[in-house]
């Protein structure tokens, strides 16, 4: 394969690039201007949050799929790999973002976080909890942002190294680079592991400090795993829209995709009935007090659209081979994936705004929060991709994946 113009972006995408980040920047300013201006900004702080653990789901996807398609040394994924690994560079600019989230925590704003609240942890307050006091150790404004430092510094590290790898192959066409990036790719997907676990306690299960579950950092890389290849679909098919690509990634590439989607899916959906089945079998209530709340005020019908739209209708959306081999179809449910994600993560933060008494409410600043960090986040792909192959172009499994043929 040459390196040429069907594999690099059009310059019309850097138009595309600009127009983005100014609508980005604008819907973030104006989120934070309705949110921080009103009595309460717990609201706000809430729907950023869903944003941006929205967008960092996908990136997390991405810097799973890389490692793991070195660790088992395949060959169908390398002329998506590169998609993936742009993907994972967007971890960047959301260490950034996440900033927003952060600051408050340092200054001692509790809007977000309970814990931070200095009054829980003083015995002779009258809002001492107990509970909290007793999890001060972990649960704290520095070691919360030392532990958030280590997260995204394991995650840019891992993503940079088998980016920058990737690329110097696509120069000198060393083999042994790939062999490099076999070597390491296990302890990458070890120390994933981990900090993804811990960041989804950090970030949404501390939301609720007296509720825990053992499970819900699987259920956190589900959701990633899942919104992910729907995503990488979606980019895929645009870009073939626009003439790159379009002899590269072939049916039987979309196919596998679409058998990702629906592994995906059905993976979510085990570990969301296992964590649920668990918890209401036992029936302790510091565990069932998390889905009482969400059965109330109106959220059971979230929990519903859940069950039926995150799971069925895509399970059966996409089971079959035929819709699995049209990529038109396949695109569309990869869309409707990509809403349902969104859904997922507002039923997991949102029921715990104003202390878990608010109603599901998609508003104005949900809307800007999503519009504003999605269009920071799709300026900051394009720029990573200027110039860049889309292809890794010296693969040495980069013709098995030419001739993938799905039996």
């Amino acid at each position: 394969m040459t390196d040429d113009e069907s594999i690099r972006l059009n310059p019309a995408w850097q138009s595309v690039r600009l127009v983005a980040m100014a609508v980005g920047v604008l819907a973030l300013l104006l989120a934070m201007g309705i949110g921080l201006t009103q009595e309460s900004s717990s609201y706000f702080f809430h729907s950023y949050l869903t944003s941006f653990v929205y967008f960092l789901s996908i990136s997390l996807g991405a810097l799973f799929f890389v490692p793991i398609h070195f660790l088992t040394r395949a060959g169908w994924s390398v002329v998506v790999r590169r998609v993936a690994e742009l993907l994972s560079q967007n971890l960047i600019p959301m260490a950034i973002l996440f900033l927003v989230i952060l600051f408050p925590v340092l200054l001692g704003s509790h809007t977000l976080f309970e814990w931070n609240d200095p009054a829980k942890w003083d015995v002779g307050s009258p809002e001492y909890d107990q509970l909290i006091a007793h999890k001060s150790g972990y649960l704290n404004s520095i070691f919360f942002t030392i532990r958030a430092i280590v997260y995204f510094a394991t995650w840019i590290c891992i993503a940079r190294y088998f980016y920058l790898n990737s690329l110097e192959q696509d120069g000198n066409g060393d083999k042994q680079i790939t062999l490099k990036l076999q070597k390491w790719s296990s302890l990458a997907v070890v120390l994933f592991a981990l900090t993804v676990t811990f960041a989804s306690f950090d970030w949404l299960m501390s939301l609720d400090p007296h509720w825990f579950s053992t499970i819900f950092g699987v259920y956190f890389f589900a959701g990633s795993a899942l919104s992910f290849f729907a995503f990488m679909t979606v980019c895929i098919f645009l870009l073939q829209r626009d003439g790159k690509m379009a002899n590269i990634v072939t049916q039987e590439h979309y196919h596998d995709l679409g058998k990702y989607t629906f592994g995906f899916t059905l993976f979510w959906g085990y570990i969301a009935f296992s964590q649920f089945l668990l918890i209401w079998y036992a029936n302790i209530p510091e565990e069932t007090g998390w889905y009482l709340r969400r059965q109330e005020n109106g959220w059971a019908v979230v929990a519903i659209l859940l069950i039926f739209g995150h799971f069925f209708l895509p399970f059966f959306g996409v089971m079959s081979r035929h819709i699995r081999r049209n990529k038109y179809i396949l695109t569309g449910w990869a869309v409707f994936i990509l809403v349902m994600h969104y859904v997922d993560l507002y039923y997991i933060v949102m029921p715990q705004v104003a202390h878990g008494t608010a109603a599901p409410s998609f508003g104005l600043i949900d809307l800007c929060c999503i519009v504003g960090i999605g269009g920071l986040y799709i300026s900051s792909l394009i720029w990573f991709a200027t110039d860049k192959p889309l292809v890794p172009v010296k693969d040495p499994r980069l013709s098995e994946s030419l001739a993938l043929q799905n039996h």
